[in-house]
């Protein structure tokens, strides 16, 4: 990769597998999309891009420092990934590689000390359900996991089977809620 590479990811649009920042001013967002893309397929984080693709620099060792420095203390279990340092228009763009884990699910630290799963959908880092915890959780289990649902949960599933569109509205009517 070198530094025609970055220009050209910086002009795309946060994904599913891409996120742009600024700095490493808020770690433990940065850490909350770490382990998204570790819980899912992998992805890049470019530090000293703004959302808009402009590059913004930074001082790549210190950010580099920061981001080890936060790995180790606010996720878990501990988490591999690369970091490489590219020059582009005369500032420090600092890649973060991250490829998917094989060790599900990885958890990140919040505020209040709390350690949560996310996952990663488009350009979203979202919460993890208790499904996808015990998906993941059973997942090297031989044997898996009977999941039973409950009669609105069942109807959801089996209108949603009948037909192509379903609203919100639609849905209540008919589970009488």
């Amino acid at each position: 990769m070198n530094y025609q590479d970055i220009e050209k990811l910086a002009s795309l649009k946060e994904s599913n597998n891409l996120e742009f920042k600024e700095s490493t001013g808020q770690l433990d967002r940065s850490m909350e999309t770490l382990c998204a893309f570790l819980n899912c397929e992998g992805g890049t984080i470019l530090y000293g891009v703004k959302d808009n693709g402009k590059i913004a620099g930074v001082r790549s060792d210190e950010e580099q420092y920061m981001i080890e420095a936060a790995a180790r203390l606010y996720c878990r279990p501990e988490v591999s990934y690369s970091t490489q340092t590219y020059q582009v228009e005369g500032r420090s763009v600092l890649l973060v590689q991250i490829d998917e884990s094989d060790r599900k699910p990885v958890y990140a630290k919040d505020e209040a000390g709390k350690y949560l799963a996310y996952l990663r959908i488009k350009d979203e880092n979202i919460l993890a359900t208790p499904v996808h915890l015990c998906i993941w959780q059973q997942s090297e289990s031989p044997q898996g996991e009977l999941m039973e649902y409950t009669e609105r949960e069942q109807l959801l599933l089996d209108l949603l089977e009948q037909n192509d569109r379903l609203s919100l509205n639609r849905y209540c009517r008919l589970a009488r809620l």
